[in-house]
């Protein structure tokens, strides 16, 4: 299985600012909240320092009170400042991680079929669920939390500072510990957390498969083979999920010991500076209580870094989904960003294939210099053998997939070199596999164009004779999928036709997309089409052979390669290949 790419550090840092930059304004409320509270918290402190020094000169209890009334005004002030800060915060969150689930969304869909094929349903099922739902905590919470942690610590060093320049060098001697661990882990995490995400997405992989093939592995007796393949992704997904323990493991605890050490040389030094007299006692306790204060915040960021290894890690995952071209590298884009797009050509539609080779990841060749020419409103039909290569000559013409040498052409221009989304309006592919999205009759078909009326989707359906329309309970509001009316096989294949109907292209390429219809079915959906496609290019990967007799021409296609072309009383006659399956058909 061949993987999605990941966003290399360069384009996660980029878009982390884009996602900041659209909503500056939300970001600059929550950073002077969490700074108006950030000072509040400074003030406790530095009033109790006061006490004590009050106290020790002898003054009233009323001066006392009063500073202990400006400190419980100070932790109010503080509390009011902090619920307000994270409810900004966390608002901004929200619409931050739903731009980027609709960036996803869109990212994702504009994948190329060959793209998410190789990619595997687990790798973008991950990507989609997982990995975002990560990225959405450490926007939400992760990245507040260290931002304004940070700004705590400075503010509290710097507040020991004020308070006697020894005192704040003296509270430094923690820090170099702390730096030492956190570049180690720092060093280590992201390819650590990168790899997990792997694991996981191949263990979704395998569990999907299986569940989605219950039944081949019933009929075939493969449940011992795949318990024993999702025990080793298990098991990878353990070794990886070991490996960042092993790293919290070391970096949690030299941190936590980290903590003491500042607190106890300040009181020792303080006891010493104070009996020389270069400072006093209040200054030594608001020195302590200062540092006492800064456990907190220290301790949250060094706690969510963890969590923001993972963030970022599954922030590029999702990212690399936006930098998949359809040959399988990855281009840095950023989210939102412009993508190069080759202009339509006309809507002719002259397909030329020349030279055309394609190998499949095993690398052996499918098909081997492929020369045709389909020209603009023909009817052509593709026949051969199980596994000549029919299927595969379908998806280059379309451009799903590009061809290792060779070229498939459009007008002129290569297929894979289109807009995707405007070559999926010129040229459409229907197969034998269909799906049905859960939603009303009308959504389903509004995929195909969202502009359609009722009297056009109904029209699509009866094209291809889907009288099964007549029997549904609200028509075209009729709920259709899991937990509402199902579709059998041959009505939903019906069904993507009259997608083919209301999409319109000029080019059509049916991959045996009646093979799922009875023979009287399909034979009388094949005439219902026959009408409607008429003026357009039309490409039939034929199984039932009939279809080939009706076709303009015949391409038959045998062990990768084209051995006969042309109509189909001229290849009858000739006695070749195409005679032969035709007299086998026929009995």
């Amino acid at each position: 299985m061949s993987g999605l790419p990941v966003a290399d550090g360069k384009v996660v840092r980029r878009s982390a600012l884009d996602l900041i930059a659209v909503d500056r304004r939300a970001v600059a409320v929550v950073l002077v909240l969490h700074g108006a509270a950030a000072v509040a918290g400074l003030a406790a402190p530095w009033l109790l320092g006061r006490i004590v020094d009050e106290v020790a000169a002898g003054t009233g209890a009323a001066a006392v009170d009063r500073l202990a009334l400006a400190i419980g005004g100070c932790v109010l002030a503080q509390g009011l400042l902090t619920r307000y800060a994270q409810y900004a915060g966390h608002r901004f969150g929200e619409r931050a991680v739903a731009r980027l689930r609709e960036g996803f969304v869109s990212r994702a869909l504009d994948l190329p079929i060959s793209v998410v094929e190789r990619a595997g349903t687990g790798e973008l099922a991950t990507r989609s669920s997982v990995d975002v739902t990560t990225v959405g905590t450490t926007v939400r919470e992760v990245v507040p939390v260290m931002v304004i942690a940070s700004a705590q610590l400075s503010l509290l060093f710097g507040a020991i500072f004020l308070l006697h320049p020894l005192l704040g060098l003296v509270a430094l001697t923690g820090l170099p510990t702390i730096f030492a661990v956190t570049r180690w882990y720092l060093r280590r995490a992201r390819p650590a957390y990168l790899a997990e995400g792997a694991a996981t997405a191949e263990l979704t992989d395998a569990l999907t498969t299986t569940a989605e093939g219950a039944r081949t592995v019933e009929a075939l007796r493969l449940g011992a083979d795949r318990v024993a393949y999702g025990r080793q992704r298990i098991a990878r997904v353990w070794a990886t999920r070991r490996a960042t323990l092993a790293l919290r493991s070391v970096f949690f605890p030299v941190v936590e010991a980290s903590y003491a050490l500042p607190i106890a040389v300040v009181l020792l030094f303080g006891g010493f500076y104070l009996s020389s007299g270069m400072v006093t006692l209040g200054e030594v306790v608001a020195a302590a209580l200062y540092l006492q204060q800064a456990i907190e915040p220290l301790d949250r960021l060094l706690q969510w870094m963890e969590q923001a290894q993972r963030g970022l890690a599954s922030f590029a995952r999702v990212l690399g989904v936006g930098q998949q071209t359809g040959s399988g590298s990855a281009t840095p884009v950023a989210p939102g960003a412009p993508q190069p797009r080759v202009p339509a050509p006309a809507r002719s539609g002259r397909l030329v294939v020349r030279g055309a080779r394609f190998s499949y990841a095993d690398g052996h060749d499918v098909l081997h210099g492929i020369d045709l020419e389909v020209r603009p409103g023909e009817r052509l039909a593709i026949v051969g053998p199980s596994g000549a290569g029919k299927s595969t000559l379908a998806r280059l013409l379309a451009g799903i997939d590009a061809p290792r040498e060779g070229v498939v052409s459009l007008d002129g221009r290569p297929v894979t070199d289109l807009d995707p989304a405007e070559r999926r309006r010129q040229i459409a592919l229907v197969t034998q596999e269909h799906h049905v999205f859960i939603g009303s009759l009308r959504d389903n078909l509004a995929f195909a164009a969202p502009a359609a009326s009722d009297e056009q989707m109904r029209a699509a359906l009866v094209a291809v004779s889907a009288d099964w329309y007549a029997d549904l309970p609200d028509g075209l509001d009729t709920q259709l999928g899991d937990g509402a009316r199902e579709l059998g096989a041959a009505d939903a294949q019906q069904l993507a036709l009259a997608r083919l109907v209301l999409a319109d292209p000029h080019t059509l390429i049916l991959d045996e997309a009646t093979a799922a219809l009875d023979p009287t079915t399909a034979r009388r959906t094949e005439r219902a089409l026959a009408a409607v496609v008429t003026g357009r290019t039309v490409i039939a990967i034929a199984h039932r052979l009939n279809t080939a007799h009706d076709a303009d021409r015949v391409a038959v296609l045998e062990d990768g390669r084209i051995t006969e072309l042309g109509n189909h009383d001229d290849l009858v006659r000739a006695g070749g290949a195409y005679a032969a399956l035709w007299h086998s058909w026929h009995g």
